[in-house]
């Protein structure tokens, strides 16, 4: 059956992309606006779906930020790669419950394959488990699930059976730079904040084996050491080499929070900073950031599949038997899900090896130069070079008299000015007691027009507040 409402949207979404270089980077309608236009009475019989396309894109308008576009930085959100969006909105057309094999054999399949292919390229064990999740957020809440099955059954405890109530406690040992989703997944899990050790970390934002090994040896008991593959602000990694066989020395399970790190390993250049994270035993991503999937897309590897599986697997006498097969209900926390594997498996295919690891290394390139192009702008420093593909920059106010607390309230609203202006987003963020502007760069239609573009948008939000 032909659907005009479906033809409506395609025509609307190639409309929404073609203007992206062209439309305010900043959402331009405000609250008021948005609920004046969405805010209307629900009738009782109903509209035709074209009208419903017509009057949602009219209400929408102004309303979504240009991350879609280049020139978005605030924070690390990638793009959609034209395959996986394509495949996207396959995804929504099928309408497959990704659950178990019986209720969508195919979105079984392509997850098991384009999970093996994410094993491969970000070079974990080729015989970790694996999970796809809504985010990074949830793929932290499944690693550490398999963690906390697998340090309770160490000591004696059938967590799945017996419950949390009298359990050994379990010390969690994670940077004072960590993401806050770490701690969130832990609430979720039951092990609560006064059960996490943080870590102070060096000049560069990663914990030394000196640190570690001292708190290691100051407990007992089940222990998590939690690692980053990236600091969201600086991109600094902790030394792998070192701490995750200092860690295992302890009997301690590494997890990593490699929410757009993780990536880095698909690119030579870069597997240094890497080198011997696959020792850990799970891992944590989004493939909504540097692969370029639309959102809700997260990856999460687990090095012991067995504690992996005993975590989540469930079953029913409904269930349909299918011994080869995988059921993704066995390694992931939800039960109806998005078959998210499509537009991975597409993204890998369009990007190809070479593909990711050329994205990959042309934004960390676009970071430093606009981290050294508004860097050397007059009024501007840096304050964190990129590693990666983040950066920190700050602005000081020119006023001879100006105190350090003057210099963050300028810093933000130069932040403010550029954003205003619609021709770049960024955000601030408070950094070693100083705010600073976070520049992170992940979307492929980054170019290399869009940082000379934006840094021209800065020059000029410095020029009319000196």
């Amino acid at each position: 059956m032909k659907s005009s409402a479906l033809d409506l949207a395609v025509q609307q979404a190639q409309r929404y992309l073609d203007g992206l270089d062209d439309r305010p980077v900043a959402a331009t309608a405000s609250r008021e606006e948005l609920l004046s236009r969405f805010d209307v009475p629900l009738s009782r019989a109903g509209l035709p779906a074209d009208q419903v396309v017509e009057d949602l894109v009219r209400a929408a308008e102004g309303g979504q930020l240009g991350n879609a576009g280049g020139r978005f930085f605030a924070w690390v959100i990638g793009g959609t790669l034209p395959s996986a969006l394509a495949a996207d909105w396959l995804t929504s057309t099928w309408d497959q419950n990704a659950a178990i094999y019986a209720t969508s054999p195919a979105a079984s399949v392509v997850e098991e394959v384009a999970g093996k292919w994410l094993l491969d390229v970000l070079r974990l064990p080729a015989t970790a488990s694996f999970a796809f999740t809504t985010g990074c957020q949830m793929a932290h809440f499944t690693g550490l699930a398999a963690a906390r099955d697998f340090l309770l059954d160490q000591v004696g405890w059938k967590v799945g059976e017996q419950g949390l109530v009298g359990s050994p406690p379990i010390r969690v040992l994670a940077s004072t730079v960590r993401h806050v989703s770490v701690d969130r997944a832990l609430r979720y899990l039951g092990i609560g904040a006064q059960q996490i050790v943080a870590l102070p970390v060096d000049d560069n934002g990663a914990i030394t084996p000196q640190v570690l090994n001292t708190a290691l040896a100051a407990g007992e008991g089940p222990t998590i050491v939690a690692l980053n593959a990236a600091d969201l602000n600086t991109g600094a990694f902790d030394p792998f080499s070192t701490l995750i066989p200092l860690s295992h020395a302890y009997d301690a399970w590494v997890h990593v929070d490699g929410a757009f790190g993780l990536f880095a390993c698909a690119s030579e250049r870069f597997a240094r900073l890497v080198l011997d994270m696959d020792l850990a035993d799970s891992w944590a991503t989004d493939c909504h950031k540097w692969l370029n999937v639309p959102q809700d897309c997260g990856f999460a590897a687990v090095r012991h599949a067995k504690a992996h599986r005993s975590a989540f697997t469930i079953h029913d006498s409904y269930f349909v038997a299918e011994d080869a097969a995988r059921n993704e209900i066995d390694w992931s926390p939800e039960w109806s899900r998005r078959a998210r594997g499509f537009s991975v498996y597409a993204a890998l295919r369009e990007l190809g090896r070479d593909g990711l690891a050329a994205m990959i290394e042309r934004h960390c390139d676009q970071c430093d130069a606009l981290v050294r192009g508004i860097g050397a702008l007059p009024g501007a420093e840096v304050v964190f070079p990129p590693r990666l593909n983040q950066g920190l920059v700050r602005f000081l106010d020119p006023r001879p008299e100006a105190t350090p607390a003057d210099h963050d309230a300028y810093t933000d609203r130069i932040i403010e000015a550029v954003n205003a202006s619609g021709e770049a987003f960024f955000g601030g963020v408070t950094w070693n007691g100083r705010r600073a502007m976070r520049i992170s760069v992940v979307n492929w239609r980054t170019t290399e027009a869009d940082v000379e573009r934006t840094v021209a948008a800065v020059a000029r939000a410095l020029a009319e507040r000196t």
